[in-house]
């Protein structure tokens, strides 16, 4: 992998990929320094920093603070996420998406067609309530309103602003995929993660000169987050490779099959699904609490409130039921085994059909108990290394996955370019030669 990725610069087609994708993440990163008008940016920024720990916060994260700056990109591309979400899990229940998916690719481009109309729907109803949530926030501190002049004409602005930032974003995306390196989408969650890096960093030797934190420590919280990074790699890519044995069959006068294969089934199955979806859960109390005044609201807010245990053991609850949730609806052993039966396939030692995918979905719930308490584990690693430890910035969690993944997933991209690319020159240049 490692001389995939030091020969990319000698590839002239990788080398424009790699640039354009460079230019489109650029355009991306100025346009979240765009702010929204009528906004009162000071005002908007004070806020944000009482309001810890809502889902503004987690947002904010995502769009990598534009939702602070509340630029034309505030929304981010978590619409698009949500809507892409939303139309897979439909995908099991409705019957009619399901024979969609199975169209090969004219079917695939009808759902991201559909997924396109549900993003733009989701950033018009998010658009319009933050319009109006905006409408009735104050600075903490001083009182003074987030909104310059309260309105429909404000609410209409802000709705078309926000719609149609998402929009180009979701555009940039796809023309990354298509024309650049990577997943479009994810690099561009990538970017507004990795955007605040180099805030938390000046900010850790700030403190650490101010005597807050030893200088001994930095080099043990250094190690800390290389052997986490080590950690989170090796179970992102670690497989349970299922033995699969093919059957012989003559066609005509040949022999065909007999071959041996694998069945690769991930540990975290599920990705970074589960943690989102816990998180958004666990941050509604402290949303709500920021503008419901009411004392059983505030306690329940209080209890609920970040770092604390009855947070941290709910949000782990959370995350393994959506592990165990979203495997379920995006894995069916039933339909593997039946695709195995059809082509021969059978796994050594167990019965083709019924049996086989009771032995597929007894491996698959141990890996997912094992996936589950992984990503449990990456997720509480923020709240012990800021309340236990004293940290002074954000590592683990949602994000590292997301990091991790999304520089896993390019690297392997890039790696198979270069090999593409030397597959081609050995063609061409004579080194195969066909049968006279």
């Amino acid at each position: 992998m490692r001389a995939g990725v030091q020969n990319a610069a000698n590839i002239p087609e990788l080398r424009r990929r790699i640039l354009f994708t460079l230019i489109m993440l650029a355009v991306y990163r100025a346009g979240v320094q765009i702010p929204t008008p009528g906004i009162n940016g000071e005002a908007l920024s004070q806020f944000f920093q009482k309001g810890a720990g809502t889902l503004f916060d987690m947002f904010n994260m995502f769009s990598g603070g534009a939702l602070e700056n509340f630029s034309i990109f505030a929304l981010g591309i978590m619409p698009y996420i949500s809507a892409s979400i939303i139309f897979q899990l439909l995908t099991v229940v409705i019957p009619q998406l399901e024979a969609l998916s199975k169209e090969g690719e004219a079917g695939r481009r009808k759902i991201t067609q559909y997924t396109r109309y549900a993003t733009v729907v989701l950033s018009l109803v998010q658009g319009l309530f933050i319009s109006i949530g905006l409408e009735g926030m104050t600075a903490p501190g001083s009182g003074e309103p987030v909104v310059i002049a309260a309105g429909w004409g404000f609410r209409l602005m802000t709705i078309i602003t926000l719609t149609s930032g998402t929009a180009f974003i979701m555009w940039l995306g796809e023309q990354m995929t298509e024309r650049g390196i990577g997943n479009g989408i994810s690099m561009i969650i990538f970017a507004g993660i990795v955007a605040n890096m180099p805030a938390a960093i000046i900010n850790t030797f700030q403190m650490a000169s101010a005597g807050e934190i030893a200088f001994v420590l930095l080099p043990i919280i250094l190690l800390m987050m290389v052997a986490v990074i080590g950690l989170v790699i090796f179970f992102e890519t670690a497989q349970r490779r299922i033995p699969v044995q093919y059957a012989k069959r003559m066609v005509g006068r040949k022999m065909y099959g007999g071959q041996q294969s694998h069945l690769p089934l991930k540990i975290n199955m599920s990705g970074v699904i589960p943690p989102i979806f816990a998180s958004s859960i666990m941050m509604f109390p402290a949303t709500i609490g920021q503008f419901i005044q009411v004392d059983w609201v505030q306690r329940v807010s209080s209890a609920l409130s970040w770092g604390s245990l009855p947070h941290t053991l709910l949000f782990v609850g959370f995350i393994v039921f959506f592990c165990f949730f979203y495997t379920a609806v995006t894995f069916n052993p039933v339909d593997i085994a039946e695709n195995l039966k059809k082509h021969g396939g059978f796994v050594p030692g167990i019965r083709p059909g019924k049996k086989t995918a009771e032995f597929i979905d007894k491996i698959m719930v141990r890996l997912t108990v094992i996936g589950a308490a992984y990503v449990s584990a990456i997720c509480v690693l923020p709240t012990v290394l800021i309340d236990k430890l004293h940290v002074p910035f954000y590592f683990g969690g949602t994000a590292l996955l997301i990091v991790v993944g999304v520089a896993i997933d390019t690297i392997a991209q890039i790696e198979s370019h270069t090999v593409m690319r030397n597959y081609d020159g050995f063609m061409k240049s004579g080194g195969f030669k066909g049968r006279r």
